[in-house]
């Protein structure tokens, strides 16, 4: 055999050599793996994304129209229940007003007549039947013609009928009376619409018109919000949204304040999803917001669904075949490598699932996949490693 042949067959015998030797290091060699470790006190969390809106805001204005003569408040002004903030010009109505208490002193002066009329009806009346009286009577001893007794009793009927019509006028003028108070109160009514006055105790959000400007009836000149009422409203996914229920911790991030999370609590979660985006309206009352807000602004909302005294957790990456409650994991059995089926419970925001049946007794869960794992080869776990 020639030298040259001889080099090939030891160089080959070494390539050989050294690849028995990778695959003896690859793969027979016990892999070395890292696992979970059990944790305490973990807290399980739902992230919702929204913005901060206000339960009370309201746009108002006047109720009747004129020209806006009067502005006390402002974009950012706290105002008080009662306060008023805008007024109209009210000169017309006014005079309406004067108008209609002139008729209420007009219907008392008629009242008064009528109860005079009445008075003296009545007198009448008694008059006359007494004169009827004492003529029937002298007709029974035949001392007066029938015809002077006819005539006493006709007038008798006349005064009778002269009190009902008084009485009709009296109820006529007392009815008038009522009729002009409750124009007054009417015209007082409008007089008092020309005055704009908040309705709760609020911050002016916008102011929408001017001095001079004549409004409509309805047009909004305010947008007032109760600091009080003021909450984030987060849209949550709803495959996440089970747990959620009203009174639970919270905690809200606003865009403007990346570095601070503002302690809260659910306050109402929304009956309707929204059909298109499959997501959860969840309101989150602040218990430590800040005195200045801005409605609209972004938020994060991570709400805190449940915490786990003692639980496995595995990274969700590890797991094959994840329908949501099950899925197969690595596992270290007697220093070999094994695959399982089990069962999940619940799951962190960093993606880690609760291992909560389905592991064998003694069997170590398998937290990051190294390559070269494969069912039933050597492997030992990494000392020191949690993650």
């Amino acid at each position: 055999m020639s030298k040259r042949i001889k080099r090939i067959l030891l160089g080959l015998l070494g390539v050989g050599a050294v690849g028995m030797v990778i695959v003896l290091y690859t793969f027979v060699r016990p892999l070395t793996v890292n696992v979970a470790q059990p944790a305490e006190n973990v807290s399980i969390q739902v992230f919702g994304l929204g913005t901060v809106e206000a339960r009370i805001t309201s746009s108002i204005g006047f109720e009747v129209g004129a020209a806006l003569v009067e502005l006390k408040a402002d974009h950012g002004d706290r105002v008080r229940q009662g306060e008023v903030i805008a007024r109209l010009h009210s000169t017309e109505q006014e005079a309406l007003v004067a108008k209609s208490q002139a008729g209420i002193i007009n219907a008392e002066a008629a009242v008064k007549r009528a109860v005079a009329a009445l008075d003296k009806a009545r007198a009448v009346l008694a008059q006359r039947k007494q004169r009827n009286d004492r003529k029937q009577a002298l007709l029974s001893k035949k001392t007066v013609s029938i015809e002077v007794a006819e005539e006493a009793q006709m007038e008798a009927d006349v005064a009778a009928a002269e009190l009902a019509v008084a009485i009709s006028d009296k109820e006529v003028a007392e009815a008038a009376l009522e009729d002009a108070r409750s124009q007054y109160d009417y015209e007082r009514v409008l007089l008092d619409h020309h005055a704009l006055k908040a309705p709760y105790d609020a911050i002016v959000v916008a102011r929408h018109k001017e001095l001079g400007s004549v409004l409509t009836p309805g047009e909004p000149l305010f947008t007032l919000v109760a600091p009080e009422t003021v909450w984030a409203l987060a849209y949550v996914d709803e495959a996440r949204a089970g747990g959620i229920r009203v009174g639970q911790a919270a905690e809200v991030r606003l865009r403007s304040q990346p570095r601070q999370l503002l302690r809260g609590h659910v306050t109402r979660i929304g009956i309707e999803s929204d059909r298109v985006s499959e997501e959860r309206k969840v309101y989150i009352a602040c218990d430590g917001c800040p005195e200045s807000f801005h409605l609209g602004e972004q938020a994060e909302v991570f709400i805190t669904t449940a915490v786990l005294d003692n639980a496995l957790l595995v990274p969700e990456m590890a797991v094959a075949g994840f329908d949501e409650i099950h899925g197969t994991v690595w596992v270290v059995e007697d220093g070999r490598l094994r695959q399982r089926e089990v069962t999940f419970g619940q799951r962190t925001l960093d993606s880690r699932l609760e291992i909560v049946g389905g592991l064998p007794e003694g069997a170590r869960v398998v937290s990051t996949l190294p390559s070269g794992m494969r069912e039933g080869r050597k492997a030992k776990v990494a000392e020191g490693v949690a993650p």
